[in-house]
């Protein structure tokens, strides 16, 4: 992480009370940069280097996110992702300086929301962690009082959740926003940039995988819910398409 003055915030868009962020990660001297950043931008860091003692720090911190390496003694971070992933929908931001497509995307399977590469840019890394937190805590402004229906399928705005008959889809913040993204234009082609601004806050640049990785588990997830898996179609070289069960 490469050192900088420190920015001044923005403190109408501040946090009535701090919020909480786990970062686990186990270089001492980075975890310590990354801390100090982002606590002199209102957020309480609570620093885990053990990826065996995670889990029971997360259950006790309660954290509004979680900033997680993917190298780490004891259990790995995807591991950890995927075990965090099954009974919390906190934000989780994967910081690993593993660039290959494949890591990344299998962070974002294992049910990670957004990932960074190391060394990252201090101010890059606060952009993605509130635009992950922004996500999280608001429905779409044209879905806070809005429900869509298609078939046995409903998606509700204001609760962020999505259910097949009744039975819960199991979502997380991106997989929400890409389904209610894809539903809200259904019949229509929505492309990978259109997605990715909205899950990511950055442009497509013609090689990024992460959104078919997105979509594969989303299509996963509806068909464990008892939907059926050829709801969202790929359309060739242009994107996606919600298809609802027709």
């Amino acid at each position: 992480m490469h050192a900088e003055a420190t920015l001044p915030r923005d403190t109408s868009a501040a946090p009535s009370q701090r919020l909480r962020v786990l970062l686990v990660e186990d270089s001492a001297r980075l975890a310590a940069s990354i801390r100090d950043y982002l606590e002199r931008q209102n957020y309480e860091v609570f620093i885990e280097g053990d990826g065996n003692a995670v889990a029971e720090r997360f259950d006790r911190l309660k954290p509004d996110l979680v900033i997680l390496d993917l190298m780490l003694p004891g259990k790995d971070g995807l591991t950890i992702c995927r075990e965090l992933r099954r009974h919390d929908r906190i934000p989780i931001l994967i910081l690993t300086a593993k660039g290959e497509n494949i890591d990344q995307v299998l962070g974002l399977e294992m049910g990670a929301d957004d990932y960074v590469v190391k060394p990252v840019e201090p101010r890059v890394l606060l952009a993605r962690i509130e635009a992950l937190l922004r996500r999280s805590r608001s429905a779409p402004p044209e879905a806070r009082e809005a429900k869509l229906a298609a078939g046995r399928l409903t998606i509700d705005g204001a609760r962020r959740a999505a259910t097949i008959d009744e039975r819960a889809v199991e979502l997380t913040t991106g997989d929400f926003d890409i389904l209610w993204l894809l539903a809200s234009r259904q019949g229509n082609v929505v492309t990978r940039d259109e997605i990715l601004r909205v899950v990511r806050g950055i442009d497509y640049d013609g090689l990024d995988r992460s959104i078919d990785a997105r979509i594969c588990r989303l299509r996963r997830k509806l068909l464990e819910a008892g939907g059926a898996e050829s709801m969202i179609k790929t359309v060739r070289l242009r994107g996606y398409l919600f298809a609802g069960e027709g």
